[in-house]
């Protein structure tokens, strides 16, 4: 067969016929001409092998109407994945259908030769961090309908992976696995040692050699091929590097294939890092009649420049006698200046230790060893030298290998970073849900008692303060969920002036008279999709910080400018992090201190703050950088001491889909304030305090109210039979779960309204809250909140 198929199940034949093929056919054409100009980028053979595969159906529909009867069957689109699953080889790079969870439906040949077994493409990356791009990679496909990554994959090095949503429902999704975007390492440096850098080499009388991990010959020179092979290096069963060489005393060694009489000859041993693949390395061996003078040698120099990683030359005293390019490079030897010692390039506090590892190496026998410093040029990076001896290499007496980690040094502040944020996020998660609930029951029996006093009494104040602090720390708690992007946001279509003018008069007063405010709107902007409240927040956020860095100054000028930003801009830009799309901009400059380049990556930190203590939660800025996330923008932060600091957000430009016309609002929608009601709740709650306010909110605006402490109990109740008209649960309770307990209850009463509830913010529990006819309550609520939720469900809003 020319593909593979899986999961398909069997098609029942319908009476008539062709004609109940017809559908799923031209279904399964349009997929497979779809797939045609996806995989070989040629709209017009895509068209064409459409076109006429239509035509063959109308073909054929025509004759099968003249032969049968007219039968009346309701058409079915039955796309089919077995064509689909053919047009699929036309790729010669692995390419699969699977179903919107990952389940495999059609792979190629190429897909079936690249991963052994078939396993879904969810489950080829190399990795445990592969693995998690390619989850979010199908995750991003269907939210907006493609996306790529480069992905360490089973099989070979990183390739680019490419998924698309497809088929009518676009209940479908198409992977493709491009070749590797990577050369081997391995591969790499044997080319380099059989091609043109070996023949230089050769050139230079020394003979070199490729060994892998397991000794045996990966790749060699000319001259060591015609020494001690037959000329080439056997592909399918390479020798062991030790078979073809034997001692001859004095650390030297000698070719087997040349026989007794053969000239000893020394070897350096130059290891190289090959990343993923085995370890390796590079063995070059020197006659011994070129041993004195070979340190000092062009040749030697020559050959240490070729080298990609860096390596420097010191003799018995400890002196540098050569070092090449990239040892330069990586340890700051700036232009032709020259230290004579190893100490020279490192800190004070690590001289000692590599003079001491020099000397040792140098006079004692050889071996090798890293040894952590930190460079002069570098001092707050440490690095890895390697220190190893050197023997019958005339004066060299030491090898120092010194490699540029800066970017590994990067990724793993990253990494420690986005570890950080993710703990402290889970933090805040739960300390949020339970406080939540405490909130819950204190905001709520505030407004129960405020029901039965009126302004003027004696505990009216009082009340109103309590209820006033609690949403004061409610406000807190959303603050902590802002930084770890896990609060619940209510997005809306706007554009940045209006949200800018709403909060204006607000910076006004907040900034003072010392600060004068400037506000700028570039024109062309297009709509965004925030959450109005939220965005407010990020501007005062900014501003307040601006504030307070010219406080120093005696004042200054603060700029909120809006502007529009068009992708052809973006890509102009260079940006790494910034996709190339239409943008509104939205900067916010003051002419305060500025920030030190050094504080500077770490401002969006949480609980980083460089004000006194008492002064500044270290929550500001990273709140705001959690909520520009999680509405799908993106920060920077440019500031040069003494000048101010510049703060631009950019925010995707939102499509606006053309509203549909329609007429008055409905007497229906005109009282939906109404929040008065009647029939029977059903309220699941495990926490007391919670479950009493709630009941009792309910009750007071005419609802019959039944409650349960948890999912089980709650079963319970709907199995006895009794009318319900709304479902109110908690989201997560111990034993069993709202929206198991929910799934369960629909078994019976598929059209029972779900109110869920819960501490926890709503893009949080998205997944596991995904039902049909759900909505969604985020604590702390007040009774009036709870009321309001209850009557939009029950009215079908």
């Amino acid at each position: 067969m020319l593909y593979e198929q899986l999961d398909l199940g069997e098609v029942e034949p319908l009476d008539g016929g062709f004609k109940w093929l017809v559908p799923g056919l031209v279904a399964a054409a349009a997929i497979s001409g779809a797939l045609l100009f996806f995989l070989i980028g040629q709209p017009i053979y895509g068209g064409l092998f459409l076109a006429g595969f239509v035509g063959m159906l109308v073909a054929a529909f025509v004759i099968d109407r003249r032969s049968a009867g007219r039968v009346e069957v309701e058409p079915i689109v039955l796309p089919d994945l077995a064509l689909a699953g053919s047009a699929l080889n036309l790729s010669s790079d692995p390419a699969a259908i699977t179903d919107v969870e990952g389940a495999l439906k059609a792979i190629n040949i190429a897909y079936k030769d690249r991963f052994d077994g078939t396993p879904a493409p969810i489950e080829v990356g190399r990795n445990k961090a592969a693995s998690t791009k390619l989850v979010r990679l199908k995750d991003a496909a269907l939210r907006d309908g493609e996306g790529s990554s480069d992905i360490a994959v089973l099989g070979g090095a990183e390739a680019r992976v490419e998924v698309s949503r497809i088929g009518i429902g676009r209940d479908l999704l198409l992977w493709r696995f491009t070749s590797e975007s990577r050369e081997d390492p391995l591969d790499s440096a044997a080319n380099q040692i059989a091609g043109q850098t070996g023949e230089r080499l050769a050139a230079a009388g020394v003979l070199a050699v490729l060994v892998d991990g397991n000794g045996r010959l990966v790749a060699a020179n000319a001259l060591f091929s015609d020494r001690a092979l037959d000329g080439t290096v056997s592909t399918k069963q390479p020798p062991l590097f030790t078979d073809l060489i034997e001692p001859a005393g004095d650390g030297s060694v000698k070719l087997m294939a040349e026989g007794p009489d053969a000239r000893p000859m020394r070897v350096v041993t130059v290891p190289i890092e090959i990343g993923h693949a085995e370890s390796a390395a590079t063995l070059l061996l020197f006659d011994a009649d070129q041993g004195p003078s070979l340190a000092s040698s062009t040749n030697v120099q020559v050959l240490l420049e070729m080298l990609p990683i860096g390596l420097a030359l010191v003799d018995r005293d400890g002196r540098f006698l050569t070092v090449n390019k990239a040892f330069r490079q990586a340890g700051g030897i700036p232009g032709s200046d020259m230290p004579s010692y190893p100490g020279d390039l490192v800190v004070k506090e690590d001289k000692a230790a590599v003079a001491d590892a020099v000397r040792r190496n140098a006079r004692g026998p050889s071996m090798s060893g890293d040894l952590p410093v930190r460079l002069k040029h570098q001092p707050t990076e440490p690095v890895a030298l390697t220190v190893a001896g050197l023997r019958g290499l005339g004066d060299a007496a030491v090898l120092l290998l010194l490699k540029d980690n800066s970017e590994e040094a990067k990724l793993k502040r990253q990494i420690a970073q986005a570890t950080k944020m993710q703990a402290v996020g889970q933090l805040a998660g739960g300390v949020a849900h339970d406080f939540n609930n405490i909130l819950t029951a204190i905001i709520g029996h505030c407004d129960l008692m405020l029901m039965r006093h009126t302004p003027g009494d004696t505990d009216y104040d009082d009340l109103q303060q309590i209820k006033s602090n609690s949403n004061r720390a409610a406000g807190l708690t959303r603050q902590l969920l802002a930084f770890s992007r896990q609060q619940t946001l209510r997005p809306q279509i706007l554009q940045l002036p209006d949200v800018i003018s709403e909060v204006s008069h607000l910076l006004k007063r907040l900034l003072g008279e010392t600060v004068q405010l400037v506000v700028k709107h570039g024109r062309d902007l297009g709509p965004v999709r925030a959450d109005p409240g939220q965005l407010e927040q990020v501007i005062v956020n900014l501003s307040v910080n601006a504030r307070d860095a010219m406080a120093t100054k005696g004042g200054g000028t603060l700029t909120i400018q809006t502007y529009s930003v068009k992708a052809n801009q973006v890509a102009d830009l260079g940006s790494e992090i910034l996709p190339i799309a239409d943008y509104s901009a939205l900067s916010i400059a003051d002419t305060g201190t500025g920030i030190p380049a050094a504080i500077l990556s770490k401002v969006f930190e949480p609980f980083f703050t460089t004000k006194e203590v008492g002064k500044g939660t270290g929550l500001g800025l990273s709140t705001v950088y959690g909520i520009v996330k999680q509405s799908g923008g993106y920060i920077f932060a440019d500031s040069k001491v003494g000048d101010g600091t510049r703060f631009t957000i950019y925010l995707p430009v939102h499509q606006v889909e053309e509203e549909k016309k329609g007429g008055r609002k409905s007497k229906k929608q005109e009282s939906e304030n109404e929040l008065w009601g009647t029939g029977t709740i059903l309220l699941v709650e495990d926490e007391p305090m919670v479950r009493t306010v709630a009941e009792r909110a309910l009750t007071r605006h005419g609802y019959k109210v039944l409650t349960a402490n948890n999912g089980e109990e709650a079963l319970e109740i709907i199995d006895r039979g009794d009318e319900i008209a709304l479902l109110i649960s908690d989201v997560v309770m111990p034993l069993m779960d709202g929206p198991t307990m929910v799934r369960e209850a629909r078994k019976t009463r598929p059209e029972l309204p779900i109110l869920f509830m819960s501490g926890y913010a709503e893009e949080q529990l998205r997944k596991s809250i995904d039902i049909a006819n759900v909505a969604f309550l985020p604590k702390p609520f007040s009774v009036q909140e709870l009321a309001e939720a209850v009557r939009k469900v029950l009215s079908g809003n």
